[in-house]
């Protein structure tokens, strides 16, 4: 495996370098799109239960928010639940976009490694077959030895760059799609959420809980 990387050349170095990168991305999101962190089941039991004791305070709105993403944007439902619904649909919307942005993190950088690998494995490419004619100006097309060199350096950086690129696409979009799913499961458990404060489920417990 060492020898197949020295024999890419110094454009092996940020493929190397963005497989990593996008290895620790894959690994960190697995672990934090877990469906525990996300969408954990019983939350809106617990909600339930917490407004038939009238605690829907604000110790427990924090310990919901601290829970998982759905426990923010349903904490945010409940802190304005004395309030108009276009109120308390303003604060789930705006406490969504920072949900979906925190579950979207690092996927930005996923697809860019998916999208730029393989030019870097092009270019490495070019580089390989300018070796090849610069070797053919120098020393004609007599000896395989002196051009084996440049058409290794193409081939070996042009499958590096598309073995880094494709599990970095695939992933970064079944991530996205992971993510997508949440968020519809958020939405409805939201819109469940404040169609019981308006009937008055849930509209025990003190005002101004944020």
């Amino acid at each position: 495996m060492l020898e197949i990387l020295l024999a890419g050349g110094w454009m092996m170095v940020p493929i190397v370098l963005c497989s990593i990168v996008a290895v620790a991305i894959v690994i960190e999101r697995f672990w934090t799109l877990r469906a525990a962190n996300v969408v954990p089941d019983g939350v809106g039991e617990q909600v339930e239960a917490w407004a038939a004791a009238d605690e829907l305070d604000l110790e427990h709105l924090n310990r919901l928010r601290g829970d998982s993403a759905l426990g923010k944007v349903l904490a945010a439902a409940l802190a304005n639940r004395h309030r108009s619904r276009d109120v308390i649909k303003e604060a789930v919307e705006d406490t969504g976009r920072h949900v979906v942005h925190e579950l979207e993190r690092f996927l930005n950088t996923l697809g860019t490694i998916a999208g730029v690998t393989p030019l870097l494995g092009l270019l490495g490419t070019v580089i390989g077959m300018i070796e090849v004619f610069s070797a053919i100006m120098v020393h004609g097309v007599g000896n395989p030895n002196e051009l084996a060199g440049g058409i290794s350096t193409a081939l070996i950086t042009t499958a590096a760059g598309l073995t880094v690129a494709i599990p970095s696409y695939f992933f970064f979009r079944y991530f996205k799609g992971r993510v997508e799913e949440y968020v519809v499961s958020m939405e409805e458990r939201a819109i469940s959420l404040i169609g019981a404060i308006e009937r008055g489920t849930l509209v025990k417990g003190r005002s101004g809980a944020r």
